[in-house]
């Protein structure tokens, strides 16, 4: 099942920062997933460029602080 959408992470000036989600996941863990969990292919954008690209490996990872936090978000939701 793909989900995509939008989080706020609030940076470390107090503003919010809108970073942009797809996400495939299944219902059964996998070992070609995130941390062998349901995530098979998630990709996070922030300000158009991309910070985070998991593609049953990792592709790019976190570039910036933000980008950790919903990846931590998205790992507890989905994965």
């Amino acid at each position: 099942m793909w989900s995509n959408g939008t989080i706020g992470i609030k940076n470390k000036l107090g503003k919010y920062v809108t970073i942009k989600y797809w996400c495939k996941h299944f219902e059964e863990p996998s070992k070609f997933e995130i941390e062998n969990g349901r995530i098979s292919k998630l990709t996070l954008q922030q300000d158009n460029r991309e910070v985070y690209n998991y593609d049953r490996e990792l592709d790019i990872e976190p570039q910036t602080e933000e980008a950790e936090q919903a990846l931590a978000i998205l790992m507890y939701e989905y994965n």
